[in-house]
């Protein structure tokens, strides 16, 4: 079991999810009360893969001098910056050694003491947690442009994903069965992980139009082989890493497994791969994310509206 959850956390660095199981939580930005510098001055130390996706969709990328190993997109800006590590495992000195100006993380940064220092030191620190769900992500726009002071574009790109939103619901409307979709995040010797209920898979496939299949775990939990069976999913959905490396791998190996390779997903060969940073963190882009995945599971109703760049 231990090995099990070893490399669930590996996993979980990899793919960048910045959210286990936040479904709820409150908006809960907080900082020392002072005015925004201007662009040219600001040195920000952004944590949690959402909040930088935010920050360059709001046009303050350059002004990121150090970004978490979450913080997967856009690809090219986020690989010129310095790294403080996993979100989840901050230390004070490696991010105050940056010489930020400011800091805004996701609420999910930890350890809980570091995060304490952090805001005990002199550096603005904001923290943003918000329901991941159309309004949430609206919220933690709104948030996060509030602290760079770009109120007005804030409330732009709010709007914007609003409407991308929107138009996912309208064409969620004509799903007329729901299928039962499973979540896989990891296997260990056959031994799956995957996401039961107030857990971000779970969020997107209700944006995307599907029922989780497993409803009598919370969070990302093994599964054995008898509630595999019962679970009996019309479509696995599998993470694949960020970078690619597992392409194709996890897929093969849930066809030979006992409880999840006899599930109606595996004999009809419905597993599908998703990059985990974009399906999962709601960012601006969930609406593109929960689009695709919609059109993956409903092939009759794919379509391919103007929205947020995909990966």
């Amino acid at each position: 079991m231990f090995a099990l959850l070893k490399r669930v956390r590996r996993f979980l660095w990899i793919a960048g999810i910045g959210s286990l199981a936040v479904c709820g939580a409150q908006l809960a930005p907080k900082a020392h009360a002072e005015t925004p510098k201007a662009a040219g001055e600001q040195r920000i130390v952004s944590i949690g893969g959402d909040v930088t996706e935010i920050i360059f969709a709001l046009g303050r990328g350059d002004s990121i001098v150090a970004v978490d190993t979450t913080s997967h997109y856009p690809p090219d800006a986020v690989a010129t910056k310095k790294s403080v590590g996993y979100m989840r495992a901050l230390s004070t000195e490696g991010v105050l050694s940056m010489s930020p100006t400011l800091i805004i993380a996701s609420g999910n940064a930890g350890p809980p003491e570091v995060v304490a220092a952090l805001k005990a030191s002199s550096i603005p620190m904001i923290e943003i947690s918000t329901p991941e769900t159309p309004d949430g992500v609206a919220q933690k726009i709104g948030a996060v442009a509030d602290a760079l002071g770009l109120k007005e574009e804030g409330a732009k790109l709010a709007s914007r994903v609003k409407a991308e939103f929107d138009a996912v619901a309208t064409k969620r409307a004509k799903v007329t069965k729901p299928v039962r979709a499973l979540f896989v995040l990891a296997n260990q010797g056959g031994r799956v992980v995957v996401g039961g209920t107030k857990t971000s898979a779970e969020a997107i496939f209700g944006l995307a139009g599907a029922e989780n299949a497993v409803k009598s775990l919370e969070g990302y939990k093994p599964l054995n082989d008898e509630a595999a069976v019962t679970a009996a999913p019309d479509i696995i959905v599998v993470m694949l890493r960020s970078d690619g490396a597992n392409k194709g791998e996890m897929a093969k190996e849930i066809g030979s497994m006992k409880g999840l390779g006899s599930t109606p997903a595996a004999k009809a060969g419905r597993i599908i791969e998703v990059d985990g940073s974009y399906a999962l963190q709601f960012g601006p882009r969930a609406a593109a994310a929960a689009s695709d995945l919609m059109d993956r599971f409903y092939p009759e109703l794919a379509q391919k509206p103007a929205t947020a760049e995909r990966p």
